[in-house]
């Protein structure tokens, strides 16, 4: 357990000497910064208005960038360290595959997760500086949700890493994964499978399978429980299962199959050759 965690600290030491580091965490607290300067706590969109609209805001534009940062930060975890040699300088220390393995994925989640949740911790230090209302239980929800997020694509990434041995082919399908979940990130988007006499309970279902699109519908149930602004859908998914249980299993849903990607793709490392 003490490798492990060693691994985590040189794996986080690393990442915040690198470059993508600095730019991943300007990104997200810059979109914070820039909201407060555009006002948005001071207006009011449907009902929505202070730092709800601008946590509103801040997960719609977090659920397309946070995934591909992940992937593309992520994915040469491993690819990259085999590729430079890296791996094999590791291994020759009395270090197990598993502690090597975990360790980087702990170290790389700690990394991926912590700039998200600080730049809504900032949102909510300046909030009660100017005297704004502190939506908490949103806050709590979001962070829930940010952290499954973060917690399925890192195992994708770690699973995409283990089976490839290039850093360039890990970066081409970590591509194709992101454009793939984004392709069905909307239930709008396979509406023609709806012409096509489909069944509606399939296709749904399908699309709910997509992480990034489980994540969105909760995202907007907190705000907005009854899902009018999706239209039909929304009846379907709320006859099926009340509002809580699905944010809970929007929460519960992506860190499972997260993990379940980490695990696999913990099998295939410690099974195939290594260098």
């Amino acid at each position: 357990m003490k490798n492990l965690f060693l691994i985590a600290y040189l794996d986080l030491k690393e990442s915040i000497r690198a470059r993508w580091f600095l730019i991943y965490s300007f990104v997200f607290g810059g979109l914070i910064a820039l909201f407060f300067i555009a006002g948005i706590t001071e207006s009011q969109v449907m009902g929505f208005s202070g730092l709800s609209r601008l946590l509103l805001m801040y997960i719609q534009v977090t659920i397309i960038i946070l995934p591909i940062f992940i992937l593309i930060t992520t994915v040469r975890s491993i690819s990259g360290d085999r590729d430079s040699h890296i791996l094999e300088y590791m291994l020759s220390f009395p270090i197990s595959l598993a502690e090597y393995y975990w360790g980087k994925m702990v170290g790389r989640f700690i990394t991926v997760f912590l700039p998200v949740f600080l730049a809504m911790v900032i949102a909510i230090i300046y909030g009660s500086v100017m005297g704004v209302a502190i939506p908490w239980a949103i806050f709590f929800l979001y962070s829930g949700l940010l952290f499954a997020l973060s917690m399925v694509f890192l195992g994708i990434a770690f699973f995409i890493s283990s089976i490839v041995k290039s850093s360039e082919m890990a970066l081409g399908i970590s591509f194709f994964v992101w454009i793939f979940a984004l392709a069905f990130i909307d239930i709008a988007l396979i509406s023609f499978m709806l012409q096509n006499r489909f069944n509606e309970e399939l296709i749904i279902a399908v699309a709910l399978i997509n992480p990034m699109e489980i994540f969105r519908v909760a995202a907007i149930s907190l705000f907005d429980p009854e899902l009018t602004v999706m239209g039909p859908v929304a009846f379907y998914i709320l006859d099926t299962i009340s509002q809580p249980i699905f944010v809970l299993i929007s929460i519960v849903y992506p860190i499972g199959l997260g993990t379940l990607f980490a695990y696999f793709g913990y099998k295939v490392f410690s099974k195939k050759d290594l260098v």
